[in-house]
């Protein structure tokens, strides 16, 4: 399939034949004093790799690039209590729990169908379909080149029923076979499953051989795919590749049926360009003419894999284009722009629609095609021809206009493949576009965050945009010492500066680079006032509390320059030496110097040794954390809480799944069917009972509304959705109460975290009014005081009300004073007879009041 690359010979050590027994003696001399060179060139590199494996192992060793950062957090944390050390690891594992959650929603994508699923929809809808199938009184639409190719004793049988949509009566010997047995043979030649149970198919063993020696073995589902497509057998369309003109020519010649005319059951073996040789089912040869550009496939497998091919088979079908077809007995022709879908990347287009493949190698480098999007911007660029990473990105563009997620997502694999630090940048343009790939863009990020520190080294700083540098510098999971990010950012303003320079300053010599570029800019000359407004955005961001050694050059100089401040623990130490830097790391009383730390793989690594061997060493057994400090997100105050959130009058409306915060008139987000509500949330339910999850869930310092936005993140990136949509399933909190049909899993509500258990047991109207009240702090007084039928208001009415504010994201955020009285807030007790009674005040006197 395709032009595959050719892997270059070979050459020896020295490059020279041997020596033969009439060579001169000065020939002789040459030749060996070449091969002394080359025995000591062979040394040099042996004595090379030699020194590259003693780096190797002294790097293991602890002398590597992180031996420095690991020495400067020991030097740092060497004076703190071992209860000290183990609060900055609870910090670390936190952070890590929020990264591995963060990570795992950056990397979700839609589910793209595989061949197998993408057959079996093919069986199951029934389009496309040119054969019924008679069998017991029941009729099965097929596909002709599907099973022909699969099975012999479909071949043998439809080579008699050669015309379109023909009724073939089936007759099978083996005993036994009823309809829904043949339906699951079918199903076997379209996917290679059954689709039965493993029981059902023990009992069947003995009748499937029988059926095995009468219809016969097929091979592997994929062999007979790569046979179709390399030969074309029973093909039924042709893919013609042409420009504007060609495809004019093409369609006269379409409809005149003059081109590639074949008799039915003729099947392509091999062939060219111009010609090809068919094999007739009588096993005579025939040559079948064939245009120029052209590939056969089957219109049932283009139309199972692609929504844009399957449309168009479907409306051809429905016109009178499709009947001259038939009546020619000449196979469809699906002309493709040439502009839009060059003919270089045919071979790898088919190699995924047959076979699941993304293969570049396919591309045919030779062909001469029109000029498209990237071959463009690589022309512009200066570049002389496309590298493999732009033909991803333009095959993205073809699969994406095909509505081939398949295709499109093995092209987004490859970019990210060939992520470096020099196409970090090229990478991240393209996927920040319009017709760029979302998912290619956040592991670009990824990645930017996991190699900061070498890309803060490498001359591809200077060409990032500020966005990025902002959203890099501000993760508390960039991959690199606060005096990395510090230097890096430093840099970063200071080529800013010098351009802002050359902008003003017109340049001494035109057309030839910048004098200042030429000659440069000493840091004495720029303006630091200049350099902290460039900076005013960033420098925020750079944690210079965690900034280790304190007494480092980068770090001294930018505070000289005035770019910024001495931390506050700093000072504090210099002022008192007694006084320990822990309070900036670690939450202590003292939440003033406290600054959140970066998950900083060396420092978490460093951190757990050093903890290991201050308690192997007996020095401070308390290993007791310190007593948590968690300030609330929102100010303690009543007034807090909203009317309309937390009022009586909302509690009986249907749910509104509108997001609010969302322009759905501009289109930023689809209005989401209410049945794929139902589905996100019972799929949040199950990443909520992930052990990950969990995990994060346990830890205390992780916060609960940051890991259920990522568990909501993450789920609707999998179903499709923009990002906005995560509104939606928040407000969606009473979603399995309206639905009494829709149950949750079972483990659903013992999957949520033990502050959240409560308010999931309230969803469920199936639970006994006992399991309530046991749940809910509330539930034993009032159950009691209330009438017997209205027990059931007063659970309706929690349920629906209370739940949204005793919801474990609401229990973080809001002080239990506001929780409580927005808990009293839904107690509503519709009794008439009691509504309308006569209530008395007790106060204990023995009176009535």
């Amino acid at each position: 399939m395709g032009a595959y690359a050719s892997a270059p010979e070979r050459c020896s050590s020295n490059g020279l034949p041997s020596s033969s027994g009439g060579m001169s003696r000065r020939s002789e001399l040459v030749s060996s004093a070449e091969r002394d060179v080359g025995i000591s060139k062979k040394k040099k590199s042996k004595s090379s790799k030699f020194a590259m494996l003693k780096r190797k192992l002294l790097r293991s060793k602890g002398h590597g690039p992180g031996h420095d950062y690991s020495k400067a957090l020991r030097e740092l944390i060497s004076t703190w209590t071992v209860r000290e050390i183990h609060s900055l690891i609870d910090e670390y594992e936190a952070a890590s729990a929020l990264k591995e959650l963060t990570t795992l929603a950056d990397a979700t994508r839609p589910h793209a169908t595989s061949i197998v699923e993408d057959l079996l929809a093919l069986y199951q809808l029934k389009y496309c379909t040119d054969v019924d199938l008679l069998y017991q009184g029941a009729t099965f639409p097929a596909h002709r080149a599907i099973l022909c190719i699969r099975c012999a004793f479909f071949r043998e049988l439809l080579a008699r029923y050669p015309e379109y949509g023909a009724q073939v009566p089936i007759v099978v010997r083996t005993p036994g076979v009823d309809v829904q047995l043949f339906s699951a043979l079918l199903r076997y030649l379209y996917t290679g499953h059954f689709g039965l149970e493993d029981t059902q198919l023990h009992g069947l063993k003995k009748l499937l051989a029988q059926l095995a020696s009468e219809f016969g073995a097929p091979n592997s589902l994929e062999d007979d795919l790569r046979t179709l497509m390399d030969t074309g057998a029973y093909y039924d369309a042709v893919l013609v590749f042409s420009n504007e003109s060609e495809a004019v020519q093409a369609s006269s010649a379409m409809s005149l049926g003059a081109c590639s005319h074949v008799d039915e059951g003729v099947g392509v073996i091999h062939g060219d360009v111009c010609g090809a040789v068919a094999a007739r089912h009588d096993g005579t040869l025939g040559v079948v003419r064939r245009c120029r550009n052209e590939i056969r496939c089957h219109k049932a497998i283009l139309a199972a894999r692609s929504t844009f091919f399957r449309n168009l088979v479907l409306r051809k079908a429905r016109s009178g284009e499709e009947l001259t077809v038939r009546a020619l007995h000449s196979p469809s022709h699906i002309i493709l722009d040439e502009s839009i879908i060059p003919r270089r990347y045919a071979q790898v287009l088919i190699g995924a629609i047959y076979l699941d493949t993304v293969d570049l190698s396919c591309i045919l480098r030779s062909s001469v095609s029109l000029g498209t999007l990237s071959e463009v911007q690589a022309m512009v660029s200066g570049r002389g021809h496309l590298t493999a990473t732009d033909e991803a990105m333009e095959l993205y563009h073809i699969a994406k206009f095909l509505e081939f997620n398949l295709l499109a997502q093995g092209c987004e694999d490859i970019v990210v493949d060939s992520l470096t630090v020099d196409s970090l940048i090229s990478i991240l343009q393209w996927s920040a576009e319009a017709y760029g790939s979302s998912w290619v863009h956040r592991q670009a990020l990824h990645f930017l965050k996991e190699e900061f520190i070498h890309f803060g080294q490498s001359q591809a700083l200077y060409d990032l945009s500020k966005e990025y540098l902002l959203e890099t510098v501000g993760s508390d999971f960039v991959q690199a010492a606060e005096l990395d990010i510090l230097s890096a950012v430093v840099k970063w303003g200071e080529f800013q500066l010098v351009k802002r320079i050359e902008e003003r300053e017109p340049n001494l010599l035109s057309h030839t680079a910048h004098s200042i570029s030429r000659k440069g800019v000493r840091k004495r000359d720029m303006n630091d006032g200049e350099l902290r407004e460039i900076l005013a955005d960033v420098l925020p961001h750079v944690r210079c509390a965690h900034v280790i050694p304190t007494h480092s050059d980068v770090f001294m100089s930018a505070v000289k320059r005035g770019l910024v401040c001495v931390p506050a623990p700093f000072v504090a130490y210099d002022a008192s030496p007694s006084h320990s830097m822990a309070s900036a790391w670690v939450r202590t009383r003292n939440m003033a110097l406290y600054v959140k730390p970066r998950l900083f793989l060396p420092y978490y690594r460093e951190a757990k040794a050093v903890l290991k061997e201050r308690v192997s060493k007996g020095f401070d057994n308390s290993v007791v954390p310190l007593r948590l400090v968690q300030t609330c997100a929102k100010p303690d105050a009543l007034y807090m809480l909203s009317d309309q959130m937390y009022s009586a009058d909302l509690i009986g409306r249907p749910l509104s799944f509108a997001p609010s915060g969302v322009d759905i008139i501009a289109a930023t987000m689809p209005v989401i069917d209410r049945d794929l509500v139902i589905k996100m949330k019972v799929q949040e339910l199950d990443a909520i009972g992930s052990s990950l999850a969990q995990k994060a869930f346990s830890l205390p310092l992780c916060d609960r509304r940051t890991i259920m936005h990522l568990i909501r993140l993450r789920v609707v990136r999998e179903f499709g959705l923009p990002n906005e949509a995560v509104k939606a399933l928040e407000d969606a909190v009473d979603i399995s109460v309206q639905r009494q049909d829709v149950r949750l899993p079972f483990g659903a509500c013992h999957a949520l975290p033990q502050r959240g258990r409560r308010s999931q047991m309230c969803r469920h109207r199936s639970t006994h009014l006992c399991q309530f009240q046991q749940q809910l702090e509330l539930g034993p007084m009032l159950g009691s005081a209330l009438p017997g039928r209205n027990n059931l208001v007063f659970e309706q009415n929690l349920s629906r009300g209370s739940e949204s504010c005793r919801s474990p994201l609401l229990r973080s955020a809001v002080p239990d004073v506001a929780m409580a009285t927005a808990t009293l807030n839904h107690l509503s007790v519709q009794d008439s007879d009691l509504a309308h009674s006569d209530l008395e005040l007790d106060l204990g006197d023995g009176a009535n009041h």
